[in-house]
């Protein structure tokens, strides 16, 4: 499309295959979003596009993401707020005829299978090295290893008697962040082996969770073991806790979504996952319904006479 559309604390600007989102970087603008800076989401990690009214004469353009593509958002698995939703374009109301219009080219753009579940995530995780200040200690993570170092204000008894924790991507199954905007916010580790080994030594990981069959409320991938009622946050060495001003949402989310990126990576491949294929020729009605709608736009200024004339030309061309 190599088109741009500007919205308040972020601008959307189309490419071929994917939009690129950058957000602003005021003081206006959530944390999260100025942590993120910019994300390149391919058409194909879309399940759909809608377009509603906001607040205070606004409309909300929102591309939803398919289930399992991007890391960020199963990470938070539902608790973001809506102001931090990074696939929310907030613009004026007056803007509403253009918004209408992206929303309708995104729809053309969206892949058949946008439906169905992703088998892989299609949108890049925050990079590695990262770190963050927890309530009971500082957590960082290499790319390859986590590691927890524990906070002597901070930090239960059964941590210290445990010792600062090294966890390697590969010897977990996921992991679990619960929002520090929650009275029970933490990160847990979530591991796959149950050989219980002193991490200090940089061993396998232990059994800090008995064998279950995984949660989805909860973020845990199916499969994976899951933790019993006795082990609290607060006493287990595969977690950190959140607290007021420890472990923010900008901080901890990316930290959860990079992690929970490349645990999937090391993680054995589907024996078969489906071919996405391209949604071929469009229907001449849809083309035509397109072209009189960029004539409104135009007719109303908000297009440009060059503008009009390559975007008819393009869709012309896929007649």
């Amino acid at each position: 499309m190599g088109d741009v559309l500007a919205g308040i604390h972020a601008t959307w600007e189309f490419d071929t295959d994917a939009v690129l989102i950058r957000f602003e970087r005021g003081i206006r603008t959530p944390k999260l979003f100025q942590s993120l800076r910019e994300r390149r989401i391919p058409y194909a990690a879309l399940s759909s596009v809608t377009l509603t009214p906001g607040k205070r004469g606004t409309v909300v353009l929102r591309a939803v993401p398919r289930a399992g593509a991007d890391p960020l958002v199963e990470a938070a698995s539902g608790q973001l707020k809506e102001g931090c939703d990074p696939y929310r374009l907030v613009l004026p109301a007056e803007r509403e005829v253009l918004a209408e219009y992206y929303a309708d080219e995104l729809r053309a753009l969206l892949d058949p299978a946008s439906g169905e579940s992703a088998d892989r995530f299609l949108v890049a995780a925050p990079e590695a090295p990262m770190n963050f200040k927890a309530y009971d200690g500082r957590a960082s993570f290499d790319g390859e290893r986590i590691s927890f170092r524990w906070s002597w204000t901070g930090a239960s008894s059964a941590k210290w008697k445990a010792g600062d924790q090294n966890f390697r991507v590969s010897e977990l199954a996921g992991i679990v962040w619960r929002s520090p905007e929650a009275l029970d916010g933490y990160l847990r580790l979530v591991p796959r082996a149950a050989a219980p080994v002193d991490h200090r030594t940089g061993g396998s990981l232990g059994d800090l969770h008995g064998p279950g069959g995984g949660d989805a409320e909860d973020g845990v991938p199916a499969g994976a073991p899951a933790e019993p009622p006795s082990a609290t946050a607060d006493q287990d060495p595969a977690a950190v806790l959140f607290g007021l001003g420890y472990g923010p949402v900008h901080e901890s989310l990316p930290f959860a979504a990079a992690v929970l990126e490349s645990v999937r990576r090391t993680q054995p491949a589907p024996a078969s996952a489906p071919v996405l294929v391209n949604a071929g020729r469009r229907d001449p009605a849809d083309i035509a319904e397109r072209i009189h709608h960029l004539g409104e736009l135009h007719r109303a200024g908000l297009v440009t006479d060059a503008e009009f004339s390559a975007k008819k030309a393009q869709l012309l061309a896929e007649l």
